[in-house]
């Protein structure tokens, strides 16, 4: 089966600015991803022995938490010390003592595309997500005929994924759930069939810590990058929301597995195995 190189397309790369030469990962660009957006995914990314700034190398412009589109190029990560831009090259203040860059070594979890649809173990899954819902949360494109329930084009998707259970249990989340199972309808959100495999695959994800932001990691072929995840299923006082532990997971796994050095493989299908 073809696999997806995750790599292939990038457009955005960063470095250790000790190292200029061989990039620690990088993304591809798309609206989605704000300046803020970036220091995020480099705080999931990124072991450093000091406090960090992140750089454009070809304008010495300092990354801020700012909603500022990422601009294209080459990023530096300077940790402690010293650095002076000449030529497009970074040169040590050998008088000061600098810090260490190293990409984090957290394994990341491989999923498969989960049709929760033909799962009869997910049935009260299902159901719960879809009245809770009633359309897709990414797009936000209603489903007019969910009062006589059809459902053909909506599928209610785990956040955390259904294959692993075990780990859902290890990791200590059942504590933020109504249930200690996987199938509890805080594990899940109704999409449309395109964005779930989508999601499944890693290539978007929602950051419950910058508003809720769909952030696209693809070059985002729906659309739905920069949007933000539709109320509906994270009201505050209700207690079959969706629960911002689990969306924060994957939405660190999202960013272990497309960023990091050349990315985790995947098929070009948008299934993993």
């Amino acid at each position: 089966m073809a696999r997806r190189n995750r790599s292939r397309g990038r457009n955005v790369q960063f470095y250790d600015a000790l190292d200029p030469n061989h990039a620690l990962g990088g993304l591809i660009l798309n609206p989605s991803v704000t300046e803020k957006t970036f220091l995020y995914m480099l705080e999931i990314l990124i072991v450093a022995s000091d406090p960090y700034s992140v750089v454009l190398r070809c304008t010495g412009e300092i990354v801020t938490l700012s909603d500022n589109p990422l601009k294209l190029g080459h990023y530096d990560i300077r940790s402690g010390g010293d650095f002076f831009l000449i030529i497009g090259e970074y040169l040590e203040d050998t008088d000061v003592e600098t810090g260490t860059i190293s990409l984090t070594e957290e394994p990341c979890v491989t999923r498969s595309y989960s049709d929760s649809d033909s799962d009869t173990t997910t049935d009260e899954f299902q159901h719960q997500v879809r009245a809770r819902d009633r359309k897709c949360v990414i797009t936000g494109t209603v489903n007019t005929d969910a009062d006589y329930d059809h459902w053909t084009g909506f599928e209610a998707a785990h956040v955390f994924p259904l294959s692993c259970e075990k780990l859902l249990v290890n990791s200590g989340f059942p504590r933020f759930t109504t249930a200690t199972a996987i199938n509890s309808c805080q594990n899940g959100l109704l999409m449309l069939t395109d964005i779930h495999q989508q999601f499944d695959a890693y290539l978007l994800s929602i950051n419950p810590d910058d508003d809720y932001r769909i952030v696209c990691f693809s070059t985002d072929p729906f659309g739905v990058g920069g949007r933000t995840l539709d109320p509906i299923c994270r009201v505050s006082n209700d207690e079959r929301s969706v629960r911002d532990e689990l969306l924060r997971w994957h939405f660190r796994q999202s960013v272990l597995v497309n960023m990091r050095g050349a990315g985790e493989p995947s098929s070009e299908d948008g299934l993993t195995d």
